[in-house]
């Protein structure tokens, strides 16, 4: 028989301890420690037979010797997820998905799985094969290279893998897998741990990238121990409103690449349709004037982003004025309510401000100050700012107005789109003298009010 252990871990972190205790000195939660116990015996690779890879001992090598060979990309034909990840999926690299749920995390990766030519293995341990033939079917009707396999323990994975040997796994999910050699059950943090560990030791061996979906908690973190995020190579958020058709693609972490990047997806009844233009589901297409709303020009990795902002501006009816915020940063939106009472003399204090991004993206770029300034100014004054003009500046504490980064491609995508003239800084640098589309320079937010309303 081998032996045994018994440990205790928090379920909140995944914090271990020698014995039970009320709360956690990590997390602080309470009533979080279970016990788990852990069987120590020695194990064989991630595959059980014989002929299994060659065992080699690596040996340390001066960092000049090792040689750098070109960086391979698997396409995985969905420019978006490309977008995110950087130019597509590593190989050998392990991918971690996240999201809440019914948000379209096993679509996603479904979809993507049938698209692709090469032989991929779809492992499933929430649905049967004939639930995913069903959604097969309506998402990618036709021929496809894709295995499906219905099956939690990872021994059993592992030997069919052998067997048909994929160039990308998909494994939905991580929650629902177990390994024999953990007495604990599936979902636990030491089983989380080892079924992780077994997968990269596979996908670093064999060079096959692995896609993990990911249960998450109500706070919103992907559901098992915080070492998961750290052991894998990139960590991938899914989310929207399920009330709503646009989902985001975010990485929260990328060892290849930016995590500045920004998917964006439409949910229909044929799966997930790729968003190639954002700036056009953003910008709301009302004919008539609204005050209230102005264009803001912002960034997102790479990508330029033309995005509405909405602002309302009404009389306090409690005495208590509310600050509320959609979309953007709360305690920034009382800053520039302050600068504007302050040095453009709008007496907003006595006020109720609610301000919203349409979209429901979220965005923290300072380029976008100077748009929700003109819309809060726009709707307390009660005068619509003209539909053809936006905006792409940062505000300061002294009410001047800055540059912000890569002016010209915030120009170009304000150009593309048909508006007629941006606002910028009079500090930015541009590097022609002459645009399509008319540049307004200002320095500070007098300049802007005196040319919104005279």
């Amino acid at each position: 028989m081998s032996k045994t252990k018994t440990t205790f871990f928090c379920q909140n972190c995944g914090s271990q301890y020698s014995k039970w205790q009320g709360q956690c000195t990590s997390c602080k939660e309470w009533n979080t420690i279970a016990e788990e116990i852990v069987r120590k015996e020695k194990k064989p690779s991630w595959q059980q037979t014989e002929s299994s890879l060659a065992k080699h001992i690596p040996k340390p090598q001066q960092i000049n010797e090792i040689t750098a060979g070109s960086e391979q990309r698997i396409d995985t034909r969905n420019k978006e997820v490309n977008r995110v990840l950087g130019g597509g999926l590593v190989a050998g690299s392990l991918s971690l998905l996240g999201g809440e749920p019914g948000i379209g995390k096993s679509t996603l990766m479904l979809q993507m799985a049938l698209e692709l030519p090469l032989k991929t293995l779809y492992i499933s341990g929430e649905e049967s094969a004939q639930q995913i033939k069903m959604r097969a079917e309506r998402i990618h009707p036709g021929k496809s290279n894709c295995y499906i396999l219905t099956e939690t323990n990872t021994q059993n994975i592992f030997r069919q893998i052998s067997e048909i040997n994929p160039d990308i796994v998909v494994a939905d999910s991580i929650q629902t897998l177990h390994s024999d050699y953990i007495d604990s059950s599936a979902g636990s943090i030491s089983q989380i741990r080892e079924c992780a560990s077994e997968l990269i030791k596979f996908a670093k061996e064999t060079n096959t990238p692995v896609i993990l979906i990911g249960h998450i908690t109500k706070d919103g973190n992907i559901a098992g121990p915080k070492i998961l995020e750290h052991m894998v190579d990139t960590v991938l958020q899914f989310e929207g409103d399920r009330d709503h058709v646009y989902r985001i693609l975010r990485a929260n972490k990328n060892r290849f690449g930016s995590t500045n990047e920004l998917g964006i997806f439409e949910m229909h009844g044929g799966g997930l349709r790729q968003v190639d233009n954002p700036s056009d589901i953003l910008i709301s297409k009302n004919e008539e004037a609204l005050s209230g709303t102005a264009i803001a020009a912002t960034l997102e990795g790479l990508r330029p982003l033309m995005i509405e902002i909405q602002a309302l501006v009404s009389t306090a009816v409690y005495g208590t004025p509310q600050r509320s915020a959609t979309g953007f940063n709360a305690k920034r939106l009382n800053m520039l309510l302050a600068v504007l009472e302050k040095r453009a003399g709008f007496k907003l204090g006595a006020k109720d401000v609610f301000l919203n991004i349409t979209g429901g993206i979220s965005v923290d770029d300072p380029a976008i100050d100077l748009a929700v300034a003109a819309a809060v100014l726009s709707s307390n004054v009660d005068i619509p700012i003209d539909k053809s003009l936006c905006f792409a500046a940062e505000i300061g504490l002294a009410g001047e107005v800055r540059p912000v980064p890569r002016i010209e491609q915030r120009i170009l995508e304000a150009e593309k789109l048909g508006f007629g003239s941006i606002v910028i800084s009079k500090y930015c640098k541009l590097p022609k003298e002459s645009y399509a589309i008319q540049i307004i320079r200002v320095a500070k937010v007098h300049d802007v009010v005196k040319h919104l309303f005279g």
